[in-house]
């Protein structure tokens, strides 16, 4: 049976041997939903009570990449984490026209979770689900477990918190034990937040960060249709769902993000190195 942690083992170096490209300037895995999802379960199922800091999972969009052009310490919090997906189909539009390896597809998290759990059934892999408001991640918990019943959740805590409280989540996640931490506080605070505390979360094999997953999953916010998830225009729905919170960002963030697709993403020759994207 095809093993994804064998597959894209530990180089040398410690990092993993995953393929990558520039787009955007970040250094973004080329792979596919399912193994991103099978490579997650593998990893987690491998590291499950080693005492090891837990590998960091993290995406990247448009409003990620502006970020990261123009805050040096929010760079450094992506180019420190182990993968980064692309979460964000104008990121796959300029791997296809500028970098030597396409993305085959986005990896969205909202869809990337339900691929996770349909395989952390089976497997029995632990989550623990941190984010959002109190009701909110309630209710995501709930449609998670209705969807899949064998799905072992075993914790969860809002993300509505200091600074100051940390040690206290970090000690009740601890006490949980995941395999996979789902962390959804936005960017950059969760990666933030992931980064801090990987040295500390001993019996955590993943910290996977999540944006807004949570609000999804709980039913507050709507997917955007199919073909405009395709065509790369989910944030124009989401615009439409929230004007008041979105319509500034994505007229700051879009024709930059664009800018950044165009003149930094570029081809590659070796898959690991650590890359100074600046």
């Amino acid at each position: 049976m095809w093993n994804a942690a064998e597959a894209f083992a530990p180089a040398p170096s410690g990092r993993l041997d995953i393929p990558i490209e520039i787009v955007g300037g970040l250094p973004i895995a080329v792979m596919s939903r399912a193994h991103s999802a099978q490579l997650m379960i593998d990893l987690a199922a491998a590291r499950r009570d080693c005492d090891q800091p837990a590998l960091v999972f993290t995406s990247a969009n448009g409003q990620v990449l502006s970020m990261c052009a123009q805050d040096a310490d929010v760079l450094n919090l992506f180019m420190d984490a182990d993968v980064i997906h692309a979460d964000g189909m104008p990121l796959v539009f300029a791997s296809r026209w500028l970098c030597r390896r396409p993305l085959p597809e986005r990896v969205a998290t909202t869809d990337l979770f339900h691929d996770v759990a349909k395989l952390a059934e089976a497997r029995g892999t632990t989550f623990y689900m941190l984010g959002a408001t109190d009701a909110t991640i309630e209710l995501a918990v709930q449609r998670a477990v209705s969807l899949y019943p064998r799905l072992r959740i075993c914790g969860h805590h809002g993300g509505y918190f200091t600074r100051e409280q940390e040690p206290e989540i970090v000690a009740k996640i601890n006490a949980a034990g995941p395999d996979i931490l789902w962390v959804g506080m936005g960017a950059p605070r969760e990666l933030s937040f992931a980064a801090h505390n990987r040295h500390r979360l001993h019996r955590v094999g993943i910290i996977k960060t999540s944006g807004g997953l949570f609000d999804f999953l709980s039913g507050k916010h709507r997917r955007a249709p199919g073909w405009m998830q395709a065509a790369g225009l989910e944030w124009a729905h989401r615009t439409f769902l929230e004007p008041q919170r979105l319509t500034g960002r994505y007229l700051m963030t879009n024709p930059h993000a664009a800018f950044l697709l165009l003149t930094r993403s570029r081809q590659l020759a070796l898959s690991n190195a650590k890359i100074d994207a600046r």
